[in-house]
């Protein structure tokens, strides 16, 4: 593996400008979800110069994309490297999507480079929107992820690097109370109190929190609860956030927050409406044969790493629904020395301060591309991750 790892740092110093120019174009021309347009048009512009054939529009979004890096034989395993490139509103890449490409795209890059020794087709997948409506889900659902024998990506941190990374499952309800008007003084009884039945069902929703299983997370906002204090309120409307490390133990959850609904409306003599706001995020279906391997690699390289990510979860994300399709690897880097949040100005900020963020980038395709010559090079390795991958949908 020590030959390996001495060949392919030296071939990624070929592409590694490459990469620190679209890291760096990225995070000064940031684009939001769904609108990464220009971000797709330079990437796909590197990538073309490379020869490399490209599917685009994949899955009917405009801005996804397959990158066909290297062909290999029919029988021969097809590997998937994830990218994103989406930023957020305002504050531009502070969720790190320029860099975590970056080294997607060099990681993909750099085994091209190599290919001779690489026995497997390897693809560069462009995945928009991560950070609204999660668009690998709509990939999902498509079947783009179905023939794969793993995929992988690297997501920033602040100060700690991880093998792995939890991700909490996500669905979002929208309820809707209604009733019927009345003066609030002069009669009352006439009017049917839709806000009523909103937060009877908030604390409904409160009390079930007792018999929910370690790890739910719950949190709603009342968003219309009427529009003059005189009049009782004909409509009232809940955005309720559900979250859980499991997939499952999320919907029992649902079906509870459910009949907490229903429940409250028939109190209160209101009506209940409710649908899910988008696509359930699902958890990280965690391989450990996997991570393991991912941590060895991080040790060789010299690359301090933390062993298991403090605290349950750092949120959602729509790898986790990949998770569940094929073997999914999600680590991440850290970028400072500092603990901070993402989603920050601190984060975009480092993101366009080159001596910060390209040392970052050129490690994180490093762990990628070992990664993936580690697994290819030990078959038990590949067969172990396979295992796993299928006794995890069984549980």
């Amino acid at each position: 593996m020590k030959a390996i790892q001495k060949n392919f740092q030296k071939k990624l110093k070929i592409n590694q400008q490459l990469a620190y120019d679209l890291n760096d174009f990225l995070a000064r021309n940031p684009e939001i979800s769904g609108q990464e347009f220009q971000s797709v048009a330079y990437i796909l512009s590197v990538l073309k110069k490379k020869n490399i054939l490209i599917e685009e529009n994949v899955a009917g979004l405009n801005t996804a994309f397959i990158a066909h890096v290297i062909e290999g034989e029919p029988e021969q395993p097809k590997i998937g490297i994830i990218m994103e490139y989406d930023a957020l509103p305002e504050i531009g890449h502070a969720c790190g999507h320029c860099a975590s490409g970056s080294l997607s795209l060099l990681a993909a890059l750099t085994l091209k480079e190599m290919a001779n020794e690489v026995p497997a087709s390897i693809d560069l997948i462009g995945t928009p929107n991560e950070e609204v409506t999660g668009d690998k889900i709509k990939m999902a659902q498509a079947g783009i992820f179905d023939d794969y024998a793993f995929v992988i990506m690297i997501h920033m941190n602040s100060n700690q690097t991880w093998p792995a990374c939890h991700f909490l499952a996500l669905s979002e309800i929208r309820a809707t109370f209604t009733g019927k008007t009345a003066h609030a003084a002069a009669a009352p009884w006439q009017g049917e109190n839709a806000l009523n039945g909103a937060l009877l069902a908030c604390n409904a929703i409160d009390m079930s929190r007792q018999q929910m299983k370690d790890g739910s997370r719950i949190s709603y906002i009342i968003k219309d609860g009427g529009q003059a204090s005189n009049v009782i309120p004909d409509k009232a409307e809940l955005i309720i956030n559900l979250r859980h490390p499991n997939k499952f133990t999320l919907a029992e959850n649902y079906k509870k927050i459910i009949n907490c609904l229903e429940g409250a409306a028939l109190a209160t003599n209101s009506k209940v409406s409710y649908e899910r706001t988008g696509e359930d995020f699902d958890n990280m279906n965690w391989n450990l044969s996997g991570i393991r391997a991912i941590a060895e690699v991080m040790k060789m390289i010299g690359l301090p790493f933390c062993d298991e990510p403090e605290g349950n979860s750092t949120g959602s994300s729509d790898i986790g629904n990949v998770s569940y399709i094929c073997p999914a690897f999600h680590p991440m880097l850290a970028i400072s020395d500092e603990e901070f949040s993402l989603h920050t100005k601190k984060v975009a900020d480092i993101m366009k301060t080159p001596k910060k963020i390209h040392p970052v980038i050129s490690n994180g395709a490093t762990v990628i591309g070992l990664f993936i010559l580690k697994v290819l090079g030990e078959s038990h390795l590949m067969e172990e991750i396979q295992k796993e991958f299928q006794i995890s949908l069984k549980q």
